[in-house]
C-alpha cells in the first residue's frame, strides 16, 4: 500500500478505509514514510476532513500502536481532565492536586505546548529538577505514593500520537476535529482511567474559533470515550481572554501555586474549581454538585490541594521549596511594559496574539527541537473590563533583552482594543455536554 496512493486518496476528498488507516498509523509509529509524507497526510486531512468511522479507526489504531494500562489494583476511582489548550491555561496544575486531595486517583498524561497555545509538561519542566520522563513502575509509585502524577507520554502508551503530535505542532495541521480528538482521545483510553472531563476550549485563543466547531469537537470526544467504556463529559469554555494573568512557563507556575494559596485570579480559580466538581461527580466521590463543590473548596482553603502539589512535586524529583520561593524559578530579568495611548476601559485583550508573544520570546516552538525557555512571558496586569488611564502598564513582558521583544510588543499592543466603555461580561463556561 503505498504512502503517495493514501494522500492522493484523501486530498482529493475520499474516505480512507480502515485499512489504509491503519497503514498510515503503523508508519508513523516504525517511521517507515519520511516525515514529508507524514506531514502531507495530516494536511490533507486538515483541508478535507475526516467521517466519524475513520476519526473512529484512527483512534482505535493510535490505541493499539502501543499499550493500554491498567490501574484495577491501586484503591480509588482513576479520573483525569485534558484541556483542548488555550493562553495561561494552567488549571491542571490546580485540579490534579485537588482532586488527589479529594480521594481521586489521577494518572495524568500531558503534552507540551502546540503553536501559540502552552503545554503542561513545559510548565513543569519550569520547576528545577522536575521530571516529566517516568517509566511505567515509576508512574505506578507515585499514584500510590501520592495519587496523581503528571507526566509526558510513556513510549508503551499511544506512540503514533507521540510522532503525530509533534509533526502538527510545526506544520500548521493541529486545528482539525479529527485529529485533536484521535491524538487525545487515544492517549486518554490507553492511560486506563475510568472518567475523563474534556475542557473544549473556543474563541480566539483556541484552536477552535467558533462555538459551535468547539461543539461538535466535544461531541466527538464525549462519544469516543463513552464508546469505550471511560466516563466522559465536556465543557465549552470561552478563550477570548487569556485566562488568569500569567502566559509562560514558570510564571503559569507561580500563578498555580498562588491559586492552591487562595490568592489565585477568579476565573482561573473558578473554572479549576467546577473542572475538579465535574470529575468528582464522574467518579462517583460526590453525588451532587453542592457535596462535590464543599469537598474541594475543603481541600483548597485548608491547603490540602497545595500539601499535594508538594508531594507531587517532591515524588518527581523536583525543588519542594519553590512553592514556598519563587526565586528558585529562573524567572528572565529583564522587563518590558505595553502601555495605554489613550484613557479607557479595556475593551478586549486577544489571546492568540499574547500567546504568540510568549512564544516568540521563547516560551513556546517554531520547531519541534526549539528549546522552550522557562523563564519569559507576558503577563497582563489589566484585563477587559479595567479601567485605563494614559501611560498606564497595561502588559509586562519578561524578556532576555534581544531583539525579540520588540516583536512581541508590537503584538501586545495590537492584541488590546481599549474603548469608552467596558465590555459586557461574558459568563467563562458556556455549556456542558455530557
Amino acid at each position: 500500500m503505498r504512502a503517495v496512493d493514501i494522500i492522493r486518496k484523501k486530498r482529493d476528498g475520499n474516505s480512507l478505509d480502515q485499512a489504509e488507516i491503519e497503514a498510515f498509523v503503523s508508519a508513523a509509529t516504525h517511521h517507515t514514510w519520511p516525515e514529508y509524507q507524514v506531514s502531507a497526510l495530516l494536511m490533507a486531512v486538515v483541508l478535507r476532513g475526516m467521517s466519524a468511522d475513520e476519526t473512529a479507526w484512527l483512534t482505535a489504531a493510535m490505541i493499539r500502536s502501543g499499550s493500554t494500562l491498567d490501574w484495577s489494583d491501586l484503591p480509588g476511582p482513576k479520573v483525569d481532565k485534558h484541556s483542548t489548550g488555550g493562553v495561561g491555561d494552567k488549571t491542571s496544575l490546580i485540579l490534579a492536586p485537588l482532586a488527589a486531595a479529594c480521594g481521586c486517583v489521577v494518572p495524568m498524561m500531558s503534552g507540551r505546548g502546540l503553536g501559540h497555545t502552552g503545554g503542561t509538561l513545559d510548565k513543569l519542566e519550569s520547576i528545577p529538577g522536575f521530571r516529566v520522563r517516568l517509566s511505567l513502575p515509576d508512574f505506578r509509585s507515585a499514584l500510590q505514593n501520592v495519587g496523581c502524577a503528571l507526566i509526558g507520554q510513556t513510549a508503551e502508551i499511544a506512540p503514533a500520537d507521540k510522532v503525530l503530535y509533534a509533526l502538527r505542532d510545526v506544520t500548521a495541521t493541529v486545528e482539525s476535529i479529527a485529529l485533536i480528538a484521535a491524538s487525545i482521545m487515544s492517549k486518554k483510553i490507553a492511560e486506563g482511567i475510568q472518567a475523563l472531563v474534556m475542557d473544549v476550549k473556543f474563541g480566539r485563543g483556541a484552536f477552535m474559533k467558533r462555538i459551535d466547531d468547539a461543539r461538535v469537537l466535544a461531541r466527538t470526544l464525549v462519544d469516543i470515550g463513552n464508546a469505550n467504556g471511560v466516563r466522559t463529559e465536556a465543557l465549552l469554555t470561552a478563550m477570548d481572554t487569556p485566562l488568569g494573568h500569567n502566559v509562560g512557563n514558570a510564571l503559569e507556575v507561580i500563578e498555580s501555586i498562588e491559586t492552591l494559596k487562595g490568592n489565585g485570579p477568579k476565573d482561573l480559580e473558578s473554572l479549576s474549581v467546577t473542572l475538579v466538581v465535574r470529575m468528582l461527580l464522574l467518579a462517583g466521590v460526590a453525588q451532587s454538585e453542592a457535596g462535590a463543590e464543599a469537598r474541594v473548596r475543603e481541600a483548597l482553603g485548608s491547603g490540602a490541594g497545595l500539601d499535594k502539589l508538594r508531594a507531587i512535586i517532591r515524588q518527581q524529583g523536583g525543588d519542594p521549596v519553590v512553592i514556598d520561593d519563587y526565586n528558585r524559578f529562573e524567572l528572565a530579568r529583564d522587563r518590558a511594559y505595553v502601555t495605554a495611548d489613550k484613557s479607557g476601559f479595556v475593551s478586549s485583550l486577544d489571546a492568540e496574539l499574547v500567546g504568540r508573544a510568549a512564544m516568540i520570546l521563547g516560551a513556546g516552538r517554531d520547531r519541534v527541537d526549539d528549546r522552550v525557555d522557562p523563564g519569559v512571558g507576558v503577563t497582563v496586569l489589566k484585563k477587559p473590563g479595567a479601567r485605563l488611564c494614559v501611560g498606564e502598564r497595561i502588559m509586562e513582558l519578561y524578556h532576555r533583552g534581544d531583539a525579540r521583544t520588540d516583536r512581541a510588543t508590537d503584538l501586545l499592543r495590537a492584541a488590546c482594543v481599549i474603548a469608552e466603555r467596558p465590555p459586557a461580561p461574558l459568563p467563562l463556561i458556556r455549556e456542558i455536554i455530557e
